[in-house]
């Protein structure tokens, strides 16, 4: 926050003042910046297939993530440290995640449609990137990549007939 007051050309007490941390003022600062999820998905509007469109989501998502790198891992570390606050960070995946699935969510039920949403929620995430890049060491494009390809494999596998999720 000091640097963000300074770069406002205001106090910290006056930055304080309007957010109370980092973490809010991150928030505040990413209101209305991503598209609405069936207008971010346009380009892939006219496609049924799951995978496809889960495969442009999350690329979107994760390029997205990488644009703005440093908001988004300050908004992570403030949601480890303050659990209750890990509710309140932005929700872009859950939104991509079923935009991107809804023209083919009456071809599976509901309970796999559920469990795919969950297992995307895992890959479609800026801490499955950070992951791939802090943990795994690989360069920031390798890592979207490995991300879409799981992301399509999971959307794949559930919509084949007559196979599982789990």
């Amino acid at each position: 926050m000091p640097s963000v007051a300074k770069a406002a050309l205001v106090s910290e007490a006056t930055a304080y003042r309007y957010f109370p941390d980092l973490v809010t003022l991150l928030r505040e600062v990413d209101e209305g910046t991503w598209p609405d999820p069936e207008a971010a998905l346009a380009p892939v509007a006219g496609s049924a297939d799951p995978a496809i469109r889960i495969g442009y989501a999350a690329r979107l998502l994760l390029d997205g993530v990488l644009a703005n790198e440093s908001a988004v891992r300050a908004m992570i570390a403030g949601s480890i440290t303050r659990p209750a606050e890990a509710a309140r960070r932005p929700g872009h995946r859950f939104g991509l995640i079923d935009a991107a699935l809804a023209p083919a969510a009456d071809r599976i039920d509901a309970v796999g449609l559920a469990q795919l949403r969950r297992d995307l929620a895992i890959v479609v995430s800026a801490d499955a990137l950070f992951t791939l890049t802090d943990l795994c060491g690989l360069q920031k494009p390798a890592a979207v990549d490995s991300a879409v390809h799981t992301a399509r494999a999971l959307t794949e596998a559930a919509f084949r007939p007559g196979q599982p999720v789990d």
